[in-house]
């Protein structure tokens, strides 16, 4: 077998712990760039500008910005496959999306029009993307089939801190619309240094990749689902229950601040990640680890596909803060294990080793597209069809939905 084939064959030496660390540091900043706006700094700015139309004007911007995701996520992961340069295929799209990302949060930080904000919004979510589709990739690239759940159990872990980290960093360090942005952008190129210039990628010849053009773009988003059912199943299984966290996690700002009527609302919903990010840990690399040893993937996602959907039904009839913290804590039990298991799962349904990271692109339209989708079913059920309660069961119909979608998949146990 040659050099070239063996970079894009199944992957059969182990990754090191030096390897997973960056990875893991470089996720964190990825999520941080995420959270941090979408749980704080987003609706505050949001509700400075428009106060008597904060909902419907936080989804209408986060739901453009989702929409930005969906497309940049497939055309930048076919625009790496194709990639041939000295530095390899992976580490231009992590470098460039990571300084694309602080960009554009350093130009939301001045914006006080909600144009300006949705402009700003969407550069940042182009250059995470961009720079996530680098990442993603890099797992079915390098690790073997019974070492993933490891790792993406430390990727899911870095993913709950970023929330923390995120919400932590501009709620309680770093206060200030401007300084507060500035400081999640500076994080996420940071953190993306180490995994560039530490692991360089395999440089493979441009013969042996698949070809991308501006021309044929719209190809991209042409899958063929019925030759791969297990790689749609998968995806009908992430795009639900993403839709379900995108109901529900939304207006959790606004739920503390006018349903419970908690005190500091910012506070309290650092608390809630706390407690979230407390239970997930718990679980989220047990989880990848065990389902690693037992080969067996598909009842670990099934489980806490249930767990996030009780905790959603339990929210939704114990509207107090003592209830908010219950169900963050149920909720991180089953999504600690979601985390690392489905992602796992997820890279064994891949249809080939050359489109690796456009087909994970395709994935992350189902992380993607609920972020569109989500406002515009919440908005209506919050304002006009029962409020939180009856949100909060939809999570947890279309979580268990999402739960049921992934026992059809016949290739993966």
């Amino acid at each position: 077998m040659t050099v070239v084939e063996s970079e894009l064959a199944a992957p059969s030496v182990r990754v090191r712990r030096g390897w997973i660390s960056l990875l893991s540091i470089a996720n964190l900043g990825l999520y941080i760039g995420y959270f941090g706006p979408l749980q704080e700094l987003l609706p505050n700015q949001v509700q400075d500008i428009d106060p008597a139309h904060k909902t419907t004007a936080l989804g209408i911007v986060t739901a453009i910005g989702a929409l930005v995701a969906v497309l940049v996520g497939p055309l930048a992961g076919a625009a790496s496959d194709a990639t041939a340069s000295r530095f390899g295929r992976r580490r231009p799209w992590i470098a460039g999306g990571a300084l694309l990302g602080c960009a554009g949060l350093a130009l939301l930080s001045g914006q006080h029009s909600l144009i300006g904000v949705t402009l700003g919004w969407c550069v940042a979510q182009a250059g995470l993307n961009a720079m996530q589709a680098g990442l993603s990739a890099a797992v079915p690239d390098r690790v073997p089939v019974n070492q993933r759940g490891l790792v993406s159990g430390w990727v899911g872990l870095t993913q709950s801190l970023g929330v923390v980290v995120g919400v932590a960093l501009v709620a309680e360090i770093i206060t200030g619309q401007v300084s507060g942005y500035v400081a999640v952008g500076v994080l996420v190129l940071l953190t993306a240094l180490p995994m560039t210039l530490r692991h360089p990628d395999p440089r493979i010849p441009k013969e042996r990749l698949p070809r991308f053009e501006a021309r044929s773009a719209l190809a991209v988003f042409r899958f063929p689902f019925r030759q791969h059912p297990d790689f749609a199943w998968a995806w009908g299984t992430r795009f639900l229950v993403q839709l379900g966290n995108a109901l529900g996690t939304l207006y959790l700002l606004y739920f503390l601040r006018d349903k419970v009527k908690y005190s500091d609302p910012d506070n309290g919903l650092l608390v809630l990640i706390l407690v979230y990010t407390a239970t997930t840990l718990l679980t989220v690399v047990a989880g990848g680890v065990l389902s690693d040893r037992s080969g067996r993937r598909k009842p670990a996602v099934v489980f806490s596909g249930y767990a996030m959907a009780f905790a959603a039904l339990l929210l939704s009839v114990w509207e107090t803060w003592t209830g908010a913290i219950v169900c963050a804590g149920l909720l991180g039990l089953g999504y600690g294990v979601y985390l690392s298991v489905d992602q796992a799962l997820i890279t064994q349904v891949l249809p080939s080793a050359e489109d690796r990271a456009k087909d994970l692109g395709i994935i992350n339209i189902a992380n993607s597209a609920p972020q569109v989708l989500g406002p515009a079913l919440a908005a209506p059920i919050v304002t006009y069809l029962g409020g939180y309660p009856s949100l909060y069961v939809s999570v947890a119909v279309v979580t268990i939905l999402g739960s049921v979608f992934v026992t059809r998949i016949r290739g993966v146990a």
